[in-house]
């Protein structure tokens, strides 16, 4: 399984519209992920959010669906500069 971590800035005089529209998003994805995706903002930067979904099997159709949804939900309308998309999946496991 992998997990995205998608990370970008907003326009704060925006926060509500990107409220809504990100939890469309979210809602939108659940059905790709193994646990409902999340939105945060960073502890000492609101305008910085995240979006973090878990458990995705197929990370290519994740990923084109997830174009498809920010084009949807016209993401590029609250954020500032670029959507910065990052994969991670377990290790294995250290041995002694």
């Amino acid at each position: 399984m992998k997990h995205a971590y998608l990370y970008y800035r907003i326009d704060l005089t925006l926060a509500a519209i990107a409220t809504s529209r990100i939890d469309g998003l979210l809602a939108t994805m659940a059905g790709y992920c193994s646990q409902p995706p999340r939105r945060l903002a960073r502890c000492d930067d609101p305008a910085t959010w995240m979006e973090i979904y878990e458990g995705i099997s197929d990370f290519a159709a994740f990923a084109r669906a997830l174009d498809a949804a920010v084009q949807h939900f016209d993401c590029a309308a609250f954020t500032r500069g670029e959507r910065h998309l990052e994969c991670f999946s377990q290790t294995a496991p250290a041995f002694p």
